[in-house]
């Protein structure tokens, strides 16, 4: 017997506010990897592991968001506690391999490519790990591969296209721009996953778990929490709000002086050394006209 499956109880709240928080996410931590990409700050590799866990976290709220708008009518719905955090670690460390590959070798091609798909897979394997923990009382989920593979595509494509544009793009509006991509994306893969998933109900009662409402709801406080503190972490940087790149690396971001390029100052002093040689040259050759003058009389 097949389950009637609603994946839209409460109507557009679970999808929207799914969304905004996977674009938060991926703001905040893009916008650490944008920053890290362009300093050899020791701050480097903790930039880079905020930016891996604010994704992770947000896409996994996102995901457990819409999940409290998943119904089956025959059956209540429940989730084991330890599998459920576990997608979370799983996804953010996954996310993390990813995030440092591009971190320190953005330049390559390979590096973006590789670090894109491991990012993409870490919030694919995110996804169907928290719906491994997924209880149904006298009931089994079954997938439709077509839905699956298509999911874990959108996954790999968006990660990998964001990383792109954070590597070859700077300033606030290329991140926020790359955040709403991963944003929609990582909404759009949890959906094309859901679309695929079949409820087949059986007549013995399967291995209980929590009830969604009691599991999820005080679960995705930490994670909202953490997110909040992030971005409070990102405001109060102005480096991590501006994108400073390379030349405002350095220890308190004190601007760096670049071999060969010299600053503005340091081009506008010969000028005026040479307007001031010039004057003195003219007062000079004055002073031997008078010489020469007063000489003659």
């Amino acid at each position: 017997m097949h389950g009637t499956i609603d994946g839209f109880s409460y109507g557009l709240v679970t999808p929207v506010a799914g969304f905004l928080m996977a674009c938060l996410g991926a703001a905040l931590g893009l916008r650490c990897t944008m920053r890290c990409l362009r300093t050899q700050h020791a701050w480097k590799p903790g930039g880079l592991a905020l930016g891996a866990a604010s994704i992770g976290s947000g896409i996994w709220t996102m995901h457990f968001i819409a999940m409290t708008g998943f119904v089956v009518a025959e059956a209540p719905v429940g989730y084991d506690r330890p599998t459920t955090f576990a997608s979370l670690v799983v996804g953010i460390v996954m996310v993390g391999i990813g995030i440092f590959i591009v971190g320190y070798r953005a330049a390559t091609r390979l590096a973006l490519l590789t670090g894109g798909t491991i990012t993409g897979l870490g919030i694919a394997t995110m996804h169907y790990l928290g719906m491994a923990g997924m209880r149904l009382d006298g009931g089994r989920i079954d997938y439709d591969l077509l839905s699956v593979a298509l999911s874990v595509v959108i996954a790999v494509a968006a990660a990998t296209g964001a990383l792109w544009v954070v590597v070859s793009r700077r300033g606030f509006l290329a991140s926020l721009a790359a955040s709403v991509v991963m944003g929609a994306a990582s909404t759009g893969m949890h959906y094309t996953a859901m679309a695929g998933v079949h409820v087949h109900l059986e007549a013995t009662g399967g291995p209980g778990g929590e009830p969604a409402t009691e599991l999820l709801v005080p679960m995705l406080l930490g994670p909202a929490v953490f997110l909040l503190l992030a971005g409070v972490a990102v405001v109060v940087d102005p480096l991590l709000v501006t994108g400073g790149g390379a030349r405002n690396a350095g220890s308190g971001g004190v601007r760096r002086l670049r071999p060969g390029v010299p600053t503005q100052r340091m081009r506008a002093n010969p000028a005026r050394r040479d307007r001031r040689d010039q004057v003195d040259t003219a007062a000079a050759r004055s002073a031997l006209r008078r010489s020469a003058d007063l000489h003659d009389v």
